[in-house]
Formats: structure tokens, sequence, C-alpha cells
């Protein structure tokens, strides 16, 4: 039977991003008669917020995502809705959480 190589050995030899260097690949157990020490794991740095942030679309920059959980159908039907009436769900739940804010007494902000 023959021996499998180290998979991430093998996989970084694919790696793309430009400061993958050979020094920092693992070599496998049977390419070598010496010992090797073992490769220190770079820490990923933290992304900063700015950066993060132009990530959304500026039609998204501000906002914040509401989601709830409803039957299937209720999907479907907010689906056919929009076809039929050539807009988008989010449109129909705009008009729908500003119809709820005029039943409460509260201002249009949706």
């Amino acid at each position: 039977m023959t021996r499998k190589g180290n998979l991430s050995a093998a996989l970084s030899q694919f790696d793309k991003r430009p400061n993958a260097r050979a020094e920092d690949v693992e070599q496998p157990a049977h390419s070598s008669s010496r010992q090797t020490a073992p490769v220190r794991e770079k820490k990923a740095e933290p992304v900063p917020v700015s950066q993060a942030k132009t990530a959304l679309p500026p039609s998204r920059q501000g906002k914040k995502a509401l989601t709830g959980y409803f039957e299937p159908e209720v999907l479907k039907q907010l689906k056919v809705m929009a076809a039929s009436e050539d807009t988008t769900i989010q449109a129909l739940l705009t008009e729908a959480l500003n119809d709820l804010f005029k039943k409460y007494g509260k201002p249009h902000i949706a």
C-alpha cells in the first residue's frame, strides 16, 4: 500500500495568494528524511470597519436587514404579487410596513 501525502502541502502548490511562500508550506513527512519545525499559522488581520462597509452596495449602506420566519406559502404569495404588480418584494414590504405605521399613528419611515 502506498502512503498518502499531506493534503495541505499538496493544495498549497495551487494557492494563488501573493503572500504564500515555500517556507510557509508544511512539507509532507515522506518527502524528506530530516524533521522540520512545525509551521506557524499566520493570524488573519481584522478588516477595518471602513473597508467592511464599502463591500455593501450604496443602496444598502446605512441600512439594516429585517427578517422573519413565515410559512413557505407566504413567500410564494409575495413573489406572485410582486410579479403581477411588476415590483419587488422589498417594495411590497415597504408598503406594508408604512401601512402598519399609519395604523399605529407612526410616521412613514420605511
